[in-house]
């Protein structure tokens, strides 16, 4: 009876250990980074589509933007999805890793926003006004001020301007640089906060109807998917970037954020 039992309960833990039903491809797991919104919002719609071509997407949701590249970077993490391309460009730069683009996948307009005023006409002399600390979003902030007059920069088109770069300010604007990620905390003890579109929709704030100041559509801070040199051909990644670039991911960014998010494919 022993003889019998032994052969059968192999049988049993092999058919155990199989994460595929019969006639599909062993599953395989892709582990990627992500801010919360609206990017892991975005892969939950991916995770499905993903599924049925066996892969395993697991989403680790992060709340800063240092710790998605610095993984990737350490192997920890297969691939992220946050970032612009300025933005990785100068992390690469100062960090002297060499992480790289896949695909982009959206644009979030990004805005300047206030809850004392409602419009930027009203912002007063001498205001005090926060913007994120990392260089590519501090710039891009600046630009945005510079496009609507509030400051001039010695180079319009610079990607990474400083405050430095500031040549003119008639209002005598006060600038504090924070973290990206605290930013709308700063809403009610500021004049005006210069926001992330992903941490703008975390607190609660609808771009389109809250923003005094918005980028347009032809904004060139896509976010991107980014890997590594070693993993950005593999077959899950490119299942994964093509699943990101379907027509039933741009519905649902067009349905699910009315312009605050648009599809850039």
């Amino acid at each position: 009876m022993i003889k019998l039992l032994a052969p059968l309960a192999a049988l049993l833990l092999l058919a155990g250990c199989s994460s595929s039903a019969p006639g599909q491809a062993d599953t395989q797991k892709l582990i990627i980074a992500a801010t919360a919104i609206p990017h892991a919002e975005i892969l939950k719609q991916v995770k499905p589509i993903l599924a049925k071509e066996g892969v395993d997407l697991e989403i680790k949701v992060f709340a800063d933007y240092v710790q998605p590249n610095t993984q990737v970077d350490e192997k920890t993490i297969d691939v992220n999805y946050f970032q612009t391309k300025p933005y990785l460009d100068a992390f690469n730069r100062q960090r002297g890793t060499h992480l790289t683009i896949i695909t982009g996948v959206h644009i979030e307009p990004f805005g300047a926003y206030s809850r004392k005023y409602k419009s930027i006409d009203q912002l007063p002399d001498g205001a005090n006004v926060t913007l994120p600390n990392d260089p590519s979003n501090n710039s891009r902030a600046l630009l945005l001020l510079a496009k609507h007059g509030l400051i001039t920069l010695k180079d319009p088109s610079n990607e990474l301007s400083t405050l430095k770069d500031i040549i003119a300010n008639p209002k005598q604007l006060k600038f504090r640089e924070l973290e990206a990620a605290m930013l709308p905390r700063t809403l009610d003890e500021v004049d005006l906060a210069l926001i992330n579109t992903n941490y703008a929709l975390a607190a609660g704030l609808n771009p389109t109807k809250d923003a005094l100041l918005i980028e347009d559509k032809d904004s060139p801070y896509v976010n991107y998917l980014v890997g590594r040199p070693d993993n950005k051909d593999d077959p899950r990644v490119q299942k994964l970037a093509k699943a990101l670039t379907s027509p039933e991911v741009k519905a649902f960014i067009e349905q699910k954020y009315q312009g605050a998010v648009l599809p850039a494919f």
